[in-house]
Formats: C-alpha cells, sequence, structure tokens
C-alpha cells in the first residue's frame, strides 16, 4: 500500500506540474465532443449522502474491493480504545452510524496513504455529539468497518448489474456536505470579500460562507452569503440549455454548521437555500433570473411523467431519504428506486443518462488512496452508478473518476465541450485550476455504447415515490 501511494503521489507531483504549464499558455476554450454523446437530451445527477465504494459495492464481483483472501478480508484497521485491529465485515444494520468527515477528518482517515485512520476518527469524536454532525459519529461505538452487499441494497446491486459500476469515483473535494454541492454546480469551493465580485473570491474547500444563522444564532445576525464566482447554470442560460435543482420537502440532511456539536432539524424546500440548495446565492443565478427553475421535486416527477424533463436535473433529497446516518438505508434505496422507476417509465427514457452518487463517504471506510489533483481533492471514494439505455450492460468502469466528470459531461454533451474555465467563460475569477479538464480525470463516455440498442427500462421493486 505504502509503495502504491508512493508512486501515486509522484504522478501527482508530474500532473500538478503538467497543469501549471498548460496554464500558463492559455487552455483551449474547447473540448473534442464524444461521438453519440448528443443522443442524450436529458442528464440527471442523483446525490445522495455519505456512503464509501467499499461500505456498498465492497464485495461486488470483479469490482476493486476489499482486499480478501479466500473470502477473508487481508486488511485490518487499528482500534486505539481497544488496542487491537478491526477487519472490514458484513453489517445488515438498516441504520448505521458512520463517522466525522469533515477535510481533517478525510486527512486523518487517508493517513498518508494507508488508508486506517477510520476507527481512531470515529473513536475520537465526541460521545454526546448529534449522529449526523459532519465532525461527530453520535455513539459510542463505531460501525465504519461494516459494509452492505446485495442483501441490505438489492436494486442497487441490480442496477450495478445491469447498467454501468463506477470503481473508482472520487469526491470532488476532501470535505463535507456543503463544498461537495458548491462543487456539483461550480467546481469550485470559495469564500468571496466583495458581493458580486467574481475575482474577490477565495479558495474555501472546508469553510465556504454558511447559509445565515444556522447551527446557532449569531448576534448580529449572519449575513446570507455571495456566491459570485462562476456555476455551470451561467453557461447553460449562455446556450439556452434547460435545467432544473429539484428539492424535496422536508428536512435538511445534516448540520448546517460543521463545526456545530448539536443542531435541530432545518426545513428544507424549493424556497429555502442552504447546505443541499445552495444556487439560490449564485449571483450568476439571480442575474439570469433563474431562480424559478429551483423546484419542488413533485415537479420532477411531473415533468418524467410527461416526458418536459429539462436538459440538466439535480435532485437533492430530504433527510429521511438521504441515506446520511441515521437515516435508513432501506429508505434511500426505496427513494432512489422510485426516481429512477419514474424516469424509466416516462417518454424521456430513451434519450436520458442518469448518474447517482453520494456526496462524500461519511467517515466509512474504503480501501484506495485517493489521487492528489490540486489543494483540494481528491476527497475519498464513492459509489458511482450510470443507468441508461446507452450505458455498457455490467460493465465495470475502472477510469480514475471524480463528480467532475458530471459536469464534463454535461459540458461535453450540451455545450459544445465549453467549460468552467476562468480564461475562457468570459467571467473570471481565481479558482486554482480547471477540473473537467484534469489529465487524471477519465471520460464518462467510455461508459456508454451509443450504437447498442436501447436497452428497455428496468422498472424495479420496493420503491417510494414522493
Amino acid at each position: 500500500m505504502r509503495r502504491w501511494f508512493a508512486v501515486s503521489a509522484a504522478l501527482a507531483v508530474v500532473v500538478l506540474l503538467i497543469a501549471a504549464a498548460c496554464s500558463a499558455v492559455g487552455r483551449p476554450a474547447q473540448s473534442a465532443t464524444p461521438a453519440g454523446i448528443s443522443k442524450i437530451k436529458h442528464v440527471v445527477i442523483i446525490m445522495q449522502e455519505n456512503r464509501s465504494f467499499d461500505s456498498y459495492f465492497g464485495t461486488f464481483p470483479g469490482a476493486d474491493g476489499i482486499p480478501m483472501q479466500n473470502g477473508v478480508p487481508t486488511v485490518c484497521v487499528p482500534d486505539p480504545e481497544k488496542h487491537a485491529c478491526v477487519r472490514p465485515y458484513y453489517d445488515p444494520a438498516d441504520r448505521n452510524a458512520g463517522g466525522p468527515h469533515s477535510q481533517s477528518n478525510a486527512k486523518a482517515d487517508v493517513n498518508g496513504g494507508q488508508m486506517n485512520g477510520f476507527i481512531a476518527q470515529a473513536e475520537h469524536a465526541s460521545s454526546n455529539c448529534a449522529a449526523n454532525d459532519p465532525n461527530c459519529t453520535g455513539t459510542k461505538g463505531t460501525d465504519v468497518m461494516g459494509y452492505h452487499d446485495a442483501r441490505d441494497i438489492p436494486n442497487y446491486w441490480t442496477y450495478a448489474k445491469d447498467f454501468t459500476l463506477q470503481d473508482h469515483l472520487f469526491q470532488s473535494d476532501a470535505s463535507w456536505s456543503l463544498p461537495s454541492h458548491l462543487y456539483m454546480v461550480s467546481e469550485w469551493s470559495a469564500k468571496c470579500s466583495i458581493p458580486g465580485d467574481a475575482e474577490s473570491c477565495t479558495n474555501a474547500p472546508q469553510g465556504p460562507q454558511l447559509p445565515p444563522d444556522f447551527g446557532k444564532k449569531t448576534a448580529p445576525p449572519r449575513p446570507a452569503p455571495d456566491y459570485a464566482w462562476t456555476d455551470l447554470t451561467y453557461l447553460l442560460y449562455q446556450q439556452k440549455v434547460s435545467w432544473g435543482y429539484y428539492v424535496f420537502n422536508g428536512t435538511e440532511p445534516d448540520c448546517e454548521n460543521d463545526s456545530a456539536m448539536t443542531c435541530a432539524p432545518v426545513k428544507q424546500n424549493a424556497k429555502t437555500p442552504g447546505i443541499w440548495n445552495p444556487l439560490p446565492y449564485f449571483d450568476t443565478v439571480k442575474q439570469d433570473g433563474q431562480l424559478g427553475n429551483i423546484q419542488s421535486l413533485t415537479n420532477f416527477y411531473s415533468a418524467a411523467k410527461s416526458g418536459t424533463l429539462p436538459s440538466v436535473s439535480w435532485i437533492d433529497p430530504t433527510s429521511a431519504v438521504s441515506e446520511h446516518p441515521p437515516a435508513l438505508v432501506s429508505s434511500g434505496q426505496a427513494y432512489v428506486t422510485g426516481l429512477i422507476n419514474s424516469i424509466m417509465s416516462g417518454p424521456d427514457w430513451n434519450s436520458t443518462a442518469i448518474f447517482v452518487s453520494w456526496d462524500d463517504w461519511g467517515g466509512f471506510y474504503d480501501h484506495v488512496a485517493p489521487p492528489v489533483v490540486d489543494q483540494n481533492g481528491y476527497g475519498l471514494r464513492v459509489p458511482g452508478i450510470v443507468i441508461s439505455p446507452y450505458a455498457k450492460k455490467g460493465y465495470i468502469d475502472h477510469q480514475t473518476l471524480s463528480q467532475d466528470a458530471y459536469v464534463k459531461f454535461i459540458e461535453d454533451d450540451f455545450l459544445h465541450g465549453q467549460r468552467l474555465d476562468p480564461a475562457t467563460d468570459g467571467r473570471p475569477d481565481p479558482r486554482p485550476d480547471v477540473r473537467e479538464d484534469n489529465p487524471l480525470l477519465g471520460n464518462l463516455a467510455n461508459d456508454f455504447d451509443f450504437s447498442q440498442k436501447p436497452s428497455p427500462p428496468l422498472i424495479l421493486p420496493n420503491a417510494t415515490t414522493y
């Protein structure tokens, strides 16, 4: 493992040098569009919460899963409290605790590539923390070494078997939910010192400005954040590409303040900006008059049924179905299955690509050290599933990917390869790099066979529709 990490670190240095050289000579405004990608008219991103790849697919046949010999894990993670170590084990529990998952926890879990800090971080978290706080586990015990399989998540495993599973997909940034969702829509997590001034924004992978007065009351009240840097909707609007951000009415899946010890449930709907609904705070969304594109999840079901899905859809869960501990695994799977069934039952199925992933690792064990692409990431490995009539059947994609690949696919499909690049997009900001063009990042187009006969709908049981 140490040898592998040393090679990975050396490669990362080379990559950063190459990226710097490319920046010096200027970046191309466009990239080649993969052949056949235009058959995809609708991209749907379903982002769940807090699961590592090994915790869900660590025993999936053919995947880069938990190292085993004769069915017994060969890895063992130190347990400081018990002065022993714990091997990954099957955990049938529907409700998990997970572990702390802030930026410092990610670094400690990886531990220089040894991937052995998970139990220590979970045990170090205070026992009186709320169970859903990013810095806490909410329990004196720890289940971070437990994993699920087809007995617990049969629908997820069915999608992986019948479509495409990605086993080297990493979180865009090595941090918690707010930075992850900022990357999902803008490829950066930042903090801006001057409202409306994109060039005043600075790198903030752990601490972008929070929504007002969540976590604790402040005096004077904390102002609403101003996300002045450029997000993907700016490019979509320029090229007249439709989009929708769909919010499940209910409560937010996690604490708003990642340093808070406890937090009361925070209500969410399409009209409440927050950690999982950051687009209302982006200047470009307001200036382009597109706040109305942030809608209730009920509108998504209606659009799927009527065949009026926008070109790009992001879907934001409520706490109970998010899979963020302590939410039930079964409830999350039923919700995601319902979303996918609604797409497959509608007229847009034959031209849709669904990307299912989890926003961060949630403190759960994973054995693969994440590549280093810049000072913000990648984060730890998370599950990724591609579901589409053109997705390769039973395929396991071993490319190095991150959730940046979703943005790259959207740009290639709908924007002729235009990137969120301050050198070319007409709206400069000081982001550290153009993630979509990183040399390590694979291409999601490889997960599709646009020459194959489109796969029929696969309507699965035990689904819920809200």
